[in-house]
């Protein structure tokens, strides 16, 4: 290990986090026009070194600066004495370079006005920055639904990285502040690879075609089981019918979202209960309440597993109130009183503060008893 490393690890610095190289887009093909008057130069050059040492008996040094200063017109003029056949020499120089130099000039303007290079630089640096996202979530297709949506993960503090196939996603993204976005079809490896789906905590799709969501789910658990992944994404659709919610939901997703049915739900809510649809959203809709829920799991190592919940103390150490229990099997367990136990791979529906909320997912997942407990 050199000094070099030591230090880094010391220091606990960590390398930034790259794309594989397969997945940059080639710059090297929009460089080949460039080729042509790169090797002119090269040859040049050497010839007019050869050209003045033979002519002009000139050292190596003086030789290649003559060239140069030449080739390039600067005009700088002589470094010594040259004889006619040299200034003859000197001239067909500076007919040859002003010849190359026109023509690097020309494909660089067609290049450029072209604009393929600054797009390649730009999608590079696009993958270098999707490249050091963690935990995020991959959106799929740009819709109303996803405008909405990437303003609550904003609003969150929670990554995400939106994947459409249109060739306008530039401007989309700056006009909707995605900060992250692909132009590539979402059920695609490579929009899966680019979009480094391999740290993400999940994907999104939201597209008004039930085809493109099927195809992106299926997709999904695809790329799970072919890259031998150890946990599941967690996958939300939207479907309009409850027959697509059904099939949605067999093929793999987590949740599916019928707007259809929710809207109904709401409008039924507040029709029959005004009161406390106003509470919810006062208190739950709004990102900058000092109220939330939040769903918890409890690991196997947990130190909570089969201790009461009064036990616990949540609602004395961090200020937080259990009002559900979603046991490993699915069965929901409303407003649990103190004496039920806490078993593994529960989940618990929390309310109370964002920071007792945080409070309770440390506590909830430390493997001995807290040091809090002997206090209280």
């Amino acid at each position: 290990m050199n000094l070099g490393t030591k230090i880094r690890n010391f220091l606990h610095w960590e390398s930034s986090p790259k794309p594989d190289r397969e997945l940059l887009p080639d710059l090297y093909t929009h460089l080949k026009a460039f080729r042509l008057p790169l090797i002119f130069t090269v040859a040049m050059m050497l010839i007019g070194t050869v050209g003045y040492m033979a002519i002009e008996d000139f050292t190596l040094m003086d030789a290649i600066y003559q060239t140069g200063i030449t080739f390039t017109t600067v005009g700088f003029g002589e470094i010594a004495p040259i004889s006619d056949i040299g200034r003859i020499f000197t001239i067909t120089l500076i007919i040859a370079g002003f010849a190359v130099f026109s023509m690097a000039i020309g494909i660089m303007v067609n290049e450029l006005n072209r604009g393929s290079i600054a797009k390649v630089l730009k999608e590079r640096k696009m993958l270098y920055k999707i490249a050091r996202l963690k935990k995020h979530y991959v959106v799929c297709y740009h819709n109303d639904y996803t405008i909405e949506v990437t303003k609550q993960l904003r609003e969150n503090h929670i990554p995400f990285v939106v994947v459409d196939p249109r060739e306008d996603m530039e401007q989309i993204a700056r006009q909707y502040k995605y900060p992250a976005f692909l132009s590539e079809e979402p059920h695609t490896e490579m929009a899966m690879l680019k979009s480094h789906l391999s740290s993400a905590k999940g994907v999104i799709t939201l597209s008004d075609s039930i085809a493109d969501n099927i195809a992106i789910i299926a997709s999904i658990r695809l790329f799970e089981k072919e890259h031998f992944l150890p946990s599941k994404y967690y996958m939300i659709s939207s479907a309009e019918s409850m027959s697509d919610v059904e099939k949605l939901k067999k093929l793999g997703a987590d949740t599916v979202v019928s707007p259809t049915k929710l809207t109904a739900q709401r409008i039924g809510a507040m029709a029959s209960r005004p009161e406390m649809e106003n509470l919810l959203e006062e208190f739950l809709y709004k990102s900058d309440t000092p109220l939330d829920m939040e769903e918890i799991f409890v690991p196997k190592y947990s130190w909570l597993v089969l201790r009461k919940l009064k036990e616990t103390h949540l609602r004395q150490i961090a200020n937080v109130s259990v009002v559900a229990i979603v046991k490993k099997d699915g069965r929901f367990l409303a407003m649990p009183k103190g004496e039920v136990l806490v078993t593994s791979e529960s989940r618990l529906l929390v309310i109370g503060t964002q920071k007792g909320i945080q409070t309770t997912k440390e506590i909830v997942l430390k493997r001995q008893k807290p040091q809090e407990l002997r206090y209280v």
